[in-house]
């Protein structure tokens, strides 16, 4: 039998009602109205799943209440619980409440109330990114591209290690470091990330056939710095 949003109004009124609200459905443009003496009255959309039009919707309740929610039907699986996730993040964001309604047995699941958010900032996040920032030379991304292809910090020091090895030949790790500028350059032609380096012997690095590529692409910006 397909599911309909009218589905998710019986658990959401009888939930409500069991917290002393008198429910109605379908009041004015809100698809449940809650009220429980003076308190403000609760507004609740019904939806099947997460979109950007509910969001709007819920939104544009908050007009007429501080108390809105979004409740939406439960599905199994990981992809629906990192979309609640992900959604009850956003819905903090906006003020907004969200609900999940189960319709098998008619749970329904509170993940957040709506209320005023202060979003604590992430101090370790913030300071990788401005380090990042710091680091880059120029502007050689274009903002809104994807994330393959992006010229990074580490990229560019890459570059600069490779363009000396193929210019001066295998070297020490300790050399490269001072003649680039590459304080980690031993850490990263160990690592390889990109597989432009290759071990020679203790303590030893050269450039790769890959390297030697990366060198005629990249080298005739960065190789000047």
């Amino acid at each position: 039998m397909k599911v309909r949003e009218t589905d998710l109004y019986l658990p959401v009124k009888s939930f409500l009602e069991d917290q002393g609200y008198v429910v109605k459905g379908e009041v004015g443009a809100a698809d449940v109205v809650a009220v429980r003496g003076a308190e403000p009255p609760v507004v609740v959309e019904l939806k099947l799943g997460f979109s950007l039009a509910l969001f709007h919707q819920c939104v544009e309740r908050l007009k007429v209440s501080d108390d809105v929610y979004m409740a939406v039907a439960h599905k199994a699986g990981k992809p629906f619980y990192k979309a609640v996730k992900a959604n009850t993040a956003m819905a903090r964001r906006l003020g907004l409440g969200l609900l999940t309604v189960r319709l098998e047995d008619g749970l329904v699941t509170v993940h957040c109330d709506p209320g005023p958010y202060a979003p604590r900032k992430n101090a370790k996040r913030k300071a990788t990114l401005l380090r990042e920032f710091a680091r880059r030379q120029g502007d050689p991304n274009d903002g809104g591209q994807t994330r393959a292809g992006l010229v990074t910090a580490y990229r560019q020091d890459a570059v600069k290690i490779a363009v000396y090895l193929f210019e001066v030949g295998a070297c020490k790790g300790a050399d490269v470091a001072r003649e680039t500028g590459v304080s980690k350059a031993t850490t990263m032609m160990r690592a390889n990330h990109y597989g432009w380096f290759e071990k020679v012997e203790k303590g030893v690095y050269g450039i790769t056939p890959a390297g030697a590529d990366a060198v005629t692409v990249s080298g005739r910006v960065l190789g000047a710095d």
